[in-house]
């Protein structure tokens, strides 16, 4: 294992490296650009044995990888943005044809106004097309979540394409320390890929991307949808076979700290975390009773994790760099319907904050943190049920500047 100091796109390029593809079909866009680039590099110098397509546009990376998944090779794919928005005719391709391909997305604000810098709301509107989805903290978490897609894609019990999602900027182009493994490491945990049911053959041919009317299309849909819900296990069980491999894991679905014993608890996903552990340390060292919980995977949602996590808190926060227009935070959404579905009736708050790059400091994330700690004192703020409560009371938009 060697350590370098590397930037989050190099670390994702060096776990791409790691887990052979077969075939990368590459086009750039800001800041997903280097991905490619190094691996582009990797493929010349020959420490990569991969064919290299730089294609012509989003769409067609997508539908190549495809193609290469479909005949039972390992693909990758790296985008952004817009990028992915024009992509997203072929995501639910590729999800309903059980294709396990591995795709970076570098998380970047949509137009209009035209924004190069993160937020979520790329990969927010992908939610429903049936790829896995993982956002990572820093860049150790999106070399090793290379590694382990691939592992978890390519089970034969989930065949689903997996999303790695980093923060545009934040994490893309901010350098760190970063352990690599060595290749002999890494093959010992991650085989070949082997689809010997769900590809195209001419020994045993078959259909992909078929056609299905009303009398079927709805259990195909129902399969997909159970079988996404069952790749829980096999997310758990690749994180904890990693650990005991590189002696680093990820808690699974989510990380908790401090939750245990904690009045209030904010949610946090992506590079964001980050910042949020260290004004949650600080407060707990005022004596303040505050935890963290790390929300890992948004798809499959981890609804039975979650709820036990925050069950004794009494308010909850969620933290959205996105907005549903016209509703509230995505995130939110789905934390506020689990708890729901549990009965629960804490206090939930919805931080929306970060929106086209805005930096989120640690002064909004004590902010949030204090705006929580104040339902505390008023019993009636934490037993009120959230369902009576107008969404405009539960959004709180973090760090606005100038007049709306």
């Amino acid at each position: 294992m060697a350590r370098r100091f590397v930037s989050g796109n190099d670390a994702v390029a060096e776990g791409v490296r790691l887990a052979r593809p077969h075939v990368i079909s590459a086009y750039p866009i800001t800041p997903q650009t280097i991905v490619v680039e190094r691996l582009s590099e990797f493929v010349e110098d020959g420490s990569l044995q991969s064919i290299y397509m730089h294609v012509e546009s989003e769409h067609s990376a997508l539908a190549a990888a495809m193609g290469v998944s479909s005949v039972g090779a390992r693909a990758f794919t790296a985008t952004s943005s817009q990028g992915l928005l024009y992509m997203a005719e072929n995501l639910p391709y590729a999800s309903g044809a059980r294709m396990p391909i591995v795709m970076m997305n570098a998380n970047r604000a949509l137009a209009t106004p035209w924004n190069i810098y993160g937020d979520q709301m790329d990969s927010m509107f992908m939610l429903n097309s049936g790829w896995i989805q993982v956002y990572v903290e820093d860049a150790q978490e999106a070399l090793d979540m290379m590694i382990q897609a691939y592992k978890i894609a390519e089970d034969p019990k989930v065949l689903t394409p997996f999303m790695v999602n980093l923060d545009g900027f934040v994490l893309t182009h901010t350098y760190e320390v970063v352990d690599i493994p060595t290749q002999e490491e890494v093959d010992a945990f991650l085989p070949p890929i082997n689809l010997s049911e769900n590809i195209m053959s001419m020994e045993a041919p078959k259909s992909l991307c078929i056609t299905a009317g009303n009398n079927y299309n709805m259990e195909f849909k129902i399969k997909q949808n159970e079988e996404m819900i069952e790749s829980i296990s096999v997310i758990e069980q690749v994180d904890a076979a990693f650990e005991k491999q590189f002696g680093r894991g990820y808690n699974g679905l989510l990380e908790t700290v401090d939750c245990e014993d904690a009045d209030v608890i904010l949610v946090t996903t992506g590079s964001i975390t980050g910042t949020a552990r260290m004004v949650q340390k600080t407060l707990r060292a005022e004596g303040k009773k505050v935890g963290l919980l790390k929300l890992r995977y948004l798809r499959p949602f981890p609804t039975k994790a979650l709820t036990e996590a925050l069950k004794n808190a009494k308010v909850v926060g969620v933290v959205d760099k996105n907005i549903s227009f016209g509703y509230e935070g995505t995130i939110f959404t789905n934390v506020n319907s689990a708890l729901m579905q549990e009965g629960a009736s804490q206090k939930v708050d919805n931080f929306i904050c970060g929106l086209g790059g805005r930096d989120v400091t640690k002064e909004n994330i004590h902010e949030m943190y204090e705006k929580m700690l104040v339902h505390l004192e008023t019993s009636a703020d934490v037993n009120d049920a959230n369902v009576a409560s107008k969404p405009q009371d539960r959004i709180h938009y973090m760090n606005v500047r100038c007049a709306l």
